[in-house]
């Protein structure tokens, strides 16, 4: 179903009457704050892949009526999410597993003498991939970040004039939730002919997203953080790399003619290109509905009743002695639903273990495949500290030191937030 047709907006998410065991012997309802790792499946997921289930046939593969109809069902979903990312017209949409997954092909993809310019603040799966890379310190600022970005591409382009150049960054971090100034760094991008790809695997699920009004190059997204976990994820963007490119995997679906000769292939173009095998139906299905729920509700209304309460979370454990949020632009700064935070003298592995056990409560704790950015945090965070962040010393020696996340979403509540917030100072 498109985001065009659509009559009614349903942001519900399953989960909410699920409870859990404590240590004690008791029951209680689950408090959900690992969001951004995956979040819950929506409502309007698990319908359309129940009303697809029935029908269930090859997509691409045959002339029965329910393969055509399945068929049909994917190139809409398809449709669905380049409307809500945003797409050009002649822009690619290329479904994957993953944002990792989708950040690999388009590593794959690019031209091989192409320098892609990343920062140390990004999650692994923007560092890893790439095989000509510059990675930039962690900005202390928007502003910082943009300033590094034209001085970096200015000294690329008097050393490799006419070098493909591509910066990749992340919308919003997984650690902090902080947002980063995408349309500046599009901009500084473009002033010297570099490209430019956007990480929104933690942004799309609590920001819109559109890829022309933004003026970027090429996005990426997980349904699995977007309340679709169905392993679903999304390459956008420019065609000519992808289409230029060898296919990312080969077989049936990647190809318009092989002939009887080794070496005798064409491959196709477009999105078939890098699809190559049967497709993940359920996933697109899932994913698509979820975006069109998100397109037909109220944005400015969801993103403000999650800042209320990413606000209250922050005040609350900011108001416990010893209970510190992780940040890199500052307190202030404007961020989703992700608050990453060390408690004096408990390790995060105790805090998200007791938080587990005693209150119910489901978070994260480590350095988020981020580790990097999370290292330099916390070592900020033990260098302002006769204490130190858990275990790290005013030495800032942060070598086993973590933190912990909590982050939220659709289907959280005040109560859930309450909750935590109480349990931490318990515990601290």
């Amino acid at each position: 179903m498109s985001v065009l047709t659509a009559t009614r907006a349903d942001l519900s998410v399953l989960g909410s009457d699920v409870t859990v065991k404590l240590a004690d012997g008791s029951h209680v309802p689950y408090a959900n704050f690992d969001y951004a790792a995956t979040a819950p499946c929506a409502s309007a997921a698990a319908r359309a892949v129940n009303e697809i289930l029935p029908h269930y046939a090859s997509v691409h593969r045959g002339a029965g009526q329910l393969s055509q109809l399945c068929t049909k069902r994917y190139e809409e979903a398809r449709e669905t999410l380049r409307e809500f990312v945003g797409c050009r017209p002649d822009d690619n949409l290329i479904f994957t597993r993953n944002t990792t997954d989708a950040l690999n092909l388009l590593a794959h993809a690019v031209p091989a003498d192409t320098t892609v310019l990343a920062f140390a603040a990004e999650h692994h799966a923007n560092l890893l991939p790439w095989k000509r890379a510059v990675r930039l310190p962690a900005p202390s600022s928007p502003s910082g970040a943009v300033t590094a970005v034209h001085s970096a591409l200015r000294e690329l382009r008097r050393t490799e004039p006419d070098s493909p150049l591509l910066l990749s960054v992340t919308g919003a971090s997984n650690v902090t939730g902080e947002l980063w100034p995408i349309r500046e760094l599009a901009a500084a991008a473009h002033l010297y002919n570099a490209r430019i790809c956007v990480d929104a695997a933690q942004l799309a699920p609590h920001r819109a997203v559109d890829i022309a009004e933004l003026g970027i190059d090429y996005l990426v997204l997980s349904g699995h953080k977007l309340y679709a976990p169905f392993g679903a994820g999304v390459l956008a963007g420019r065609a000519d790399w992808l289409d230029a490119a060898e296919p990312y995997l080969v077989g049936g679906g990647a190809t318009a003619h092989v002939g009887d000769a080794t070496h005798d292939v064409r491959w196709a173009a477009g999105a078939a290109r890098h699809e190559a095998g049967t497709p993940n139906l359920l996933g697109a299905v899932s994913l698509a509905a979820v975006c069109t729920e998100l397109a037909l509700a109220d944005r400015a209304e969801v993103e403000a009743e999650e800042e209320a309460l990413t606000d209250r979370l922050r005040a609350g454990l900011a108001a416990i002695d010893g209970v510190h949020d992780l940040n890199l632009f500052g307190p202030e700064h404007p961020r989703i639903g992700v608050v990453a935070f060390v408690v004096d003298g408990v390790p995060s592995s105790r805090v998200a273990a007791r938080l587990a056990t005693e209150f119910g409560i489901g978070v994260r704790d480590g350095l988020f495949c981020a580790h990097p950015l999370t290292r330099r945090l916390l070592g900020a965070r033990a260098g302002r500290s006769a204490v130190g962040a858990c275990s790290g010393g005013a030495d800032g020696n942060t070598a086993d030191v973590t933190a912990v996340r909590a982050s939220l979403g659709l289907g959280s509540t005040i109560e859930q937030v309450d909750r935590l917030i109480n349990a931490v100072r318990s515990i601290a």
